[in-house]
């Protein structure tokens, strides 16, 4: 029996609603479920304000995040569309981002996590408009810019800087003048917090309060033996898919595959730092899921094999008992 991905890759009107409706409606259900305390720590006091007041609004939380990942997925279906990611035209990006951020419950009502991959996607309609330019002094400023401001709500955020500079040495736009660029970019919105924090906190204490931003340990090993399990199958369909993109990317442009492994420094370092910064590694889980949807998705849209249709299937299926898993765990603490 042969299993094409025909039909969800380039899905009419009503099914593409189906599928953007379902993980959506499971996100919902999920919210009533959830334990609102399990959450976690901000370290500024933007991001502590912001948190707080969304786990007293636990319901209004989860109706903004919701409201932040339809802007995502339509970010991320104009960056394929218009820098050609993904040659063929695919709807599997968004519903791979949406399925996955829809069975991470953890994520449901932390809003900074959510708002740091928007300003991600946004930044990278910026970088990606780099290639080749070793004098884009403003796109480096902007797209810097745009991630510090993300970091002022989770500081662990501004690592994704100097990943991006790695981007910029993969597009042949990294100069000193680009270089300049993006760190004074990544420093303005610093600039004006630290003058705050000066002028209105004299006691300092909000210096040992960031410092804990970057406290490093191991939180995976204390989540449930069922997370660790997915952990592992995730990593398998990511290197797998991972095989199947560079086994074929050949066929792409030289600038494609230059954004292709942008997104791929992307991945790896999120998935790094969300394994080592204990107290913000949630921030991390939605920036994994844009990347991550964006690179898997590249071999099941152009890999129509039955091998790959086979391992969406399983894909689909084991992030679902993964979420219902979730619920189930959830509902028990309760």
């Amino acid at each position: 029996m042969r299993i094409s991905l025909k039909k969800v890759v380039s899905p009419p009107l009503a099914i593409t609603v189906l599928l953007v409706i379902s993980p959506l409606l499971f996100w919902l259900i999920s919210m009533g479920f959830s334990n609102p305390t399990a959450v976690t720590n901000f370290t500024t006091p933007p991001g502590d304000a912001l948190q707080q007041f969304f786990l007293e609004n636990a319901f209004l939380a989860g109706i903004v995040n919701i409201g932040l990942s339809l802007i995502n997925v339509f970010l991320i279906a104009q960056l394929n569309n218009r820098f050609t990611i993904i040659r063929n035209r695919t709807f599997l990006p968004v519903l791979i981002y949406l399925i996955l951020v829809s069975m991470w419950s953890e994520i449901h009502i932390v809003v900074c996590a959510h708002l740091a991959a928007t300003m991600l996607l946004i930044s990278l309609f910026v970088f990606f408009d780099m290639y080749r330019n070793a004098n884009a002094s403003e796109q480096a400023f902007l797209g810097s810019l745009l991630i510090a401001v993300a970091s002022v709500f989770a500081p662990v955020l501004l690592l994704l800087i100097p990943v991006c500079w790695l981007g910029f040495m993969r597009f042949y736009s990294f100069s000193l003048r680009t270089w300049l660029a993006s760190l004074f970019g990544a420093l303005v919105p610093w600039v004006f917090y630290f003058a705050y924090m000066l002028y209105y906190k004299t006691d300092y204490y909000w210096l040992n309060d960031l410092g804990q931003s970057f406290f490093i340990g191991l939180p995976v090993f204390s989540r449930p033996l069922y997370e660790m399990v997915y952990i592992a199958l995730m990593v398998v369909f990511m290197i797998i898919g991972l095989f199947g993109l560079y086994t074929n990317l050949h066929s792409d442009s030289i600038q494609t595959r230059a954004k292709l492994n942008f997104l791929v420094f992307i991945l790896v370092a999120a998935f790094v730092f969300s394994f080592f910064f204990v107290n913000q590694f949630i921030v991390f889980l939605p920036v994994i899921a844009l990347a991550y949807s964006l690179l898997i998705a590249h071999a099941f849209t152009l890999r129509l094999t039955n091998f790959y249709g086979i391992l969406f299937i399983l894909f689909v299926i084991i992030n679902v008992a993964f979420g219902v898993f979730n619920l189930i765990d959830t509902k028990f603490l309760l």
